[in-house]
């Protein structure tokens, strides 16, 4: 999630609960690209964020994609 990004964030970078982050990931589901209206939709549907809070972490969300799929970020060695 990007509340716990890899990217470098700013000290003015807000804080996400795992509530806020989980209803973030509810929104997004629920109001793709396509919405009107969608980035305030998922403020609203995200308990104390704004509308510019909510498109920095989905920015945020999207750099983490991109780390990932680039094999920047190693894969944990999970024990079965």
């Amino acid at each position: 999630m990007a509340s716990t990004s890899l990217s470098k964030h700013k000290p003015c970078d807000s804080i996400w609960t795992p509530k806020q982050n989980k209803l973030f990931e509810k929104a997004l589901a629920k109001y793709d690209k396509d919405t009107p209206d969608r980035w305030q939709n998922v403020a609203k549907a995200v308990d104390g964020k704004s509308v510019e809070e909510v498109k920095k972490h989905y920015e945020l969300l999207l750099e983490d994609l991109k780390h990932i799929e680039s094999g920047h970020v190693p894969i944990p060695n999970y024990k079965v």
